[in-house]
């Protein structure tokens, strides 16, 4: 984690965490009144398919009377999910032999499409054969 400290009135105290896509921000601001509370953001980067990015972000405020509760319960969540499936991550993506398959069209009787043709098969032209000279 960064810490990051600021001058701003509002703003008290900051921590980073980087998670892969995911950038988690904690931090500490100050009421009007001059009391402090948390607000936990996530920022998730996505990237379009002209190769720009932007991100998503989702923010949660808590406030010192909600503390014990919220503390308590992400405690319980966190060690349940330890406990039932341990630390290792389970996604394909991050199997260490990950390989993304791509599905094969030509050994794939489901995918054939069968029609009629007047034509005989001596006539028949495949349509990968291409002549460059008629170009």
């Amino acid at each position: 984690m960064e810490d990051r400290k600021y001058n701003d009135a509002e703003d008290i105290f900051s921590k980073i965490l980087r998670a892969g896509r995911r950038t988690y921000f904690f931090d500490v601001r100050s009421t009007k009144a001059g009391d402090y509370y948390l607000t936990i953001s996530e920022s998730k980067k996505f990237t379009n398919e002209d190769g720009t990015f932007y991100f998503k972000k989702h923010k949660i405020y808590l406030y010192k009377e909600d503390f014990e509760g919220f503390s308590d319960l992400l405690e319980e969540m966190t060690k349940y999910i330890v406990k039932e499936k341990g630390t290792e991550v389970i996604s394909e993506i991050h199997q260490k032999d990950f390989k993304r398959e791509i599905p094969n069209v030509e050994n794939s009787s489901q995918n054939e499409v069968k029609t009629e043709d007047p034509k005989t098969e001596d006539s028949k032209e495949n349509f990968t054969d291409v002549d460059f000279d008629d170009i």
